[in-house]
């Protein structure tokens, strides 16, 4: 049980402590017109906290008295052993101390809530019966969409934060991107273009010179540890080598890799690998991106494709290929732009591939391919060969190549492509 003394030193901290200096997210996060927790939800160390801040920061903008709002960080040492009784007991001492609130609507930020078994009943009670709106947030392997779903049987909004966007990379590095750039200012846009398809991690960021030890320590300690912790993993041999290489794939197959196991004298069960992956998966690091059908049973059956959450933990391990790096920046900035690779986000492979199949309620809505050099004859002709062949395919002519630096708008074989730089792509 935590004590009283302990209580009111977290509560009155809070009121002493200064936010710190934050780069705005493009992330908005707007109180709910309903009785809804807000729960903000990403993998570790994209800056879930710092929008906790932000909030808070828009609401003192607001002329919201700092007394009406409390924010808890239940990995304080101060609060190890919190139980879900300690919870109601902190909402006790608050109204103790500050009584006006008692008739008030006043604001709880719970960061790192996880840490409270049962805390979703507490939750649930303060969306029930008082005036109070929620704030969650929680480490990714720890408190994962579905879980919040779960825990507040659907009385909770969700927003997702990843790594920076190039727009908040940019704001980040104190870039103004104009409308209109000059040579100098090109250069340099382009060489932070660079660096941020290299990883946008926000710690990694702003320590540039520790950016390859920051990286490593979110992939071997944070991703291991939370994944094998979470579920329990046994076989952690089997979980890096399995990692190792979805990062190296263009393609993954479990059966594949399976067999390459096995020729190896490792035994594990294709229904472990499966379950490895899901891990990864649910843990907000790997997404794996399936070639389009309109059979649901179909698309399950198709090998997919790798994406990583971040291209620093591609880079850290050795993959460098520029276009490897802006196909999964692409990827990523749709994620971020709602599409989801469950019903809205495919690949297409019918002999000739296309990067990204966009799904809109049954119908195809664009194809894009990436291509990083479109000046090669050779590359252009087969990017935009296969590009017309899906668009035959599933009846759609909005086609889009994202290059490194090439704008315009082409025809070929009857269909009108648009190339867009992937700069100004990323700008929206």
């Amino acid at each position: 049980m935590i004590k009283r003394e302990t209580w009111i030193k977290v509560i009155k901290d809070f009121y002493e402590f200064k936010l710190p200096e934050m780069v705005e997210r493009d992330i908005k996060v707007s109180e709910p017109l309903i009785k809804r927790a807000v729960s903000i939800i990403g993998p570790r160390r994209a800056g879930k906290t710092y929008l906790m801040f932000q909030v808070i920061k828009t609401l003192l903008d607001k002329n919201t008295k700092k007394s009406r709002l409390l924010y808890i960080n239940f990995e304080s040492d101060l609060l190890v052993g919190c139980e879900i009784a300690d919870l109601r007991t902190m909402l006790e001492f608050f109204y103790e101390i500050y009584p006006e609130n008692k008739n008030l609507k006043f604001f709880l930020f719970l960061d790192e809530v996880q840490v409270v078994s049962g805390w979703e009943k507490f939750v649930r009670t303060m969306i029930d019966s008082e005036n109070i709106q929620v704030y969650i947030s929680g480490s990714s392997s720890k408190l994962l969409s579905k879980e919040i779903a779960t825990g507040l049987r659907g009385r909770t909004i969700p927003y997702y934060v990843y790594p920076f966007s190039f727009r908040e990379f940019l704001r980040a590095k104190s870039f103004k991107m104009d409308k209109y750039l000059s040579t100098s200012q090109k250069t340099l846009m382009l060489n932070l273009l660079d660096k941020f398809m290299k990883g946008s991690y926000p710690e990694a960021v702003f320590f540039e010179e520790e950016k390859e030890k920051i990286l490593k320590e979110i992939l071997d300690v944070t991703i291991y540890r939370d994944v094998v912790e979470r579920f329990k993993v046994k076989n952690i041999k089997v979980l890096k080598l399995l990692l190792r290489n979805l990062i190296a794939s263009n393609y993954f197959s479990v059966h594949g890799f399976y067999k390459y196991l096995k020729s190896m004298g490792i035994k594990v069960s294709k229904n472990t690998l499966y379950t490895y992956i899901d891990n990864f998966s649910d843990a907000m690091v790997l997404y794996m991106l399936r070639n389009y059908s309109e059979s649901y049973k179909k698309i399950e059956q198709t090998i997919p494709k790798p994406y990583f959450v971040d291209n620093g933990l591609l880079v850290v391990n050795g993959i460098e290929g520029k276009g490897r790096l802006m196909e999964n920046v692409v990827f990523l900035e749709l994620i971020r732009r709602g599409l989801a690779t469950d019903s809205s986000l495919f690949y297409h492979d019918s002999g000739k591939e296309v990067d990204f199949v966009l799904n809109e309620k049954g119908k195809i809505t664009r194809l894009i391919q990436v291509c990083y050099d479109i000046e090669d004859f050779n590359t252009k002709e087969r990017e935009l060969s296969a590009l017309v062949k899906g668009g035959g395919e599933l009846k759609c002519d909005d086609l889009m190549v994202i290059t490194y630096d090439y704008e315009d708008v082409e025809e070929y074989k009857g269909w009108k492509i648009k190339f867009v730089p992937v700069w100004k792509w990323l700008m929206g």
